[in-house]
């Protein structure tokens, strides 16, 4: 009798968290029930960002997007398969409180834990004048994505010539100073991704946006769980 009081005890508890899991926004969709295939890592859930530590509104590892977008993506992962390629998502829906997080982190110039990594070359004072930072993000908005390239098999990332969330000119999507299979690993993300209907950023090559983007004047708040 314990042990099956044990057992409906444990099914109510998942129960209660897939139906936590499932309370998004309207429009609003887990990736990974839209492609079990895709690769997560949520740079800002950890220390290894350019901040130094996890990001407010970030509390687990998962992918959110508008649907319009995961789906666009999941003609993407399709077409990658043929590589041996998959995504791998750094960041995707980012709530404005993240953003807040970056803008009060960049207005304290003596923290600087992880400058040499993410801005060797730029002057924390300058990142928002030099456009790194802003008081708005386009991820706010449920359907901007930052993406690599890996192995399907492996998670080895393809060599795209500098990391991800690297400010400088060695990650603009045209940089010059690039090997030629670097410049090929980036054209074909670009090629795909444009391919499958997002824009690009010319100054992140990870970064791309949804073409007509269902909430373009929406920045939302909701964290990432």
């Amino acid at each position: 009798m314990k042990q099956k009081l044990t057992l409906l005890l444990l099914l109510f508890v998942m129960l209660m968290q897939a139906q936590t899991k499932s309370q998004l926004p309207e429009g609003f969709v887990y990736v990974e029930n839209i492609i079990p295939s895709v690769k997560v890592e949520l740079r800002y859930l950890s220390n290894y960002n350019f901040v130094g530590t996890p990001i407010d509104g970030y509390n687990a590892e998962v992918c959110i997007l508008s649907k319009q977008a995961a789906i666009a993506l999941k003609n993407v992962q399709e077409e990658l398969k043929q590589y041996n390629l998959s995504i791998l998502v750094y960041d995707s829906y980012r709530p404005q409180q993240a953003v807040n997080h970056f803008v009060r982190w960049a207005k304290v110039e003596n923290d600087t834990i992880n400058k040499h990594i993410f801005y060797p070359e730029v002057e924390k004072r300058n990142l928002f004048k030099e456009e790194y930072i802003g008081t708005r993000s386009g991820h706010s908005r449920g359907s901007t994505v930052d993406i690599t390239l890996v192995d399907i098999n492996t998670c080895e990332p393809l060599d795209m010539g500098s990391p991800y969330d690297f400010f400088g000119e060695a990650s603009w999507v045209a940089h010059a100073n690039l090997t030629t299979q670097q410049r090929a690993n980036r054209m074909l993300l670009q090629t795909v991704m444009r391919k499958h209907g997002f824009r690009h950023y010319p100054k992140e090559w990870w970064h791309f946006t949804l073409n007509g983007e269902p909430f373009p004047k929406t920045y939302f708040d909701f964290p990432v769980e």
